[in-house]
């Protein structure tokens, strides 16, 4: 069991490597890498999450011992890139930049705050409410993608897609989990202290995580960049 959340890890940087192999520009596969490097920082948000709302046995057994682990690094990197690519690995689509008039629209006067509202509201619940740490992340991301979604509406199809495409791989990747280590899941998730309901042994939550971080992460680079995905059946 002490190496499980690593082999996990890195049964998601194997599917990473296939995504980004299979992707067809060089710029695409920036995108991907320039991503992913910067969600791995993520993994440092771990000691919010160890141990009430999971106990990972992890190398050095750093989670236990300090809330930090490794293998949330390698996980939050895998995420972002998938997360972030999917929709236009599966759709064809390509990056263009804004139109001065699209980028002068009056909803992007919101831009800023769009971008801050997640963690401002993600810092707010973890401070105010006693709700778990997760529940509050997933809150964050749908609040966070909301408001995404009305600043640039041009990505609303993206979001939307990415968020189910996402959550189906996710389930599909957990399912590698269940199989490589019966049990893990019931030792070390926190079940009391969330829902409890287990979908084909699957933390309802992790469910939750999945569907909420594809819809807002699935838009994080446009929003970022101001740029714009157009699928090629649109050309």
């Amino acid at each position: 069991m002490q190496y499980i959340w690593l082999i996990w890890s890195l049964i998601l940087i194997v599917i990473w490597l296939v995504i980004y192999w299979s992707l067809s520009s060089n710029k695409e596969k920036k995108e991907m890498l320039v991503v992913s490097l910067w969600t791995s920082l993520l993994g440092l948000t771990e000691p919010l999450f160890v141990p009430v709302y999971w106990s990972p046995p992890s190398l050095f057994n750093l989670a236990l011992r300090t809330g930090f682990d490794i293998e949330s690094l390698i996980f939050s990197f895998g995420i972002g890139g998938i997360a972030i690519i999917l929709y236009q690995r599966i759709f064809r689509g390509h990056e263009t930049r804004m139109t001065a008039r699209e980028h002068n629209s009056s909803r992007h006067k919101f831009h800023t705050w769009a971008l801050l509202s997640a963690p401002a509201i993600l810092i707010i619940l973890l401070t105010v409410t006693n709700l778990n740490p997760l529940h509050s992340s997933i809150i964050a991301m749908i609040i966070g993608g909301l408001t995404t979604w009305y600043c640039r509406p041009d990505l609303k199809k993206k979001m939307i897609t990415s968020a189910f495409l996402f959550l189906a791989l996710y389930f599909v990747y957990f399912l590698t989990l269940i199989a490589i280590s019966p049990g893990y899941v019931e030792k070390v998730w926190n079940l009391k202290a969330i829902s409890g309901i287990l979908i084909i042994g699957i933390p309802l939550e992790e469910l939750l995580f999945a569907l909420s971080f594809g819809f807002i992460w699935s838009s994080i680079y446009e929003h970022l960049t101001w740029n714009k995905l157009k699928l090629m059946k649109q050309e």
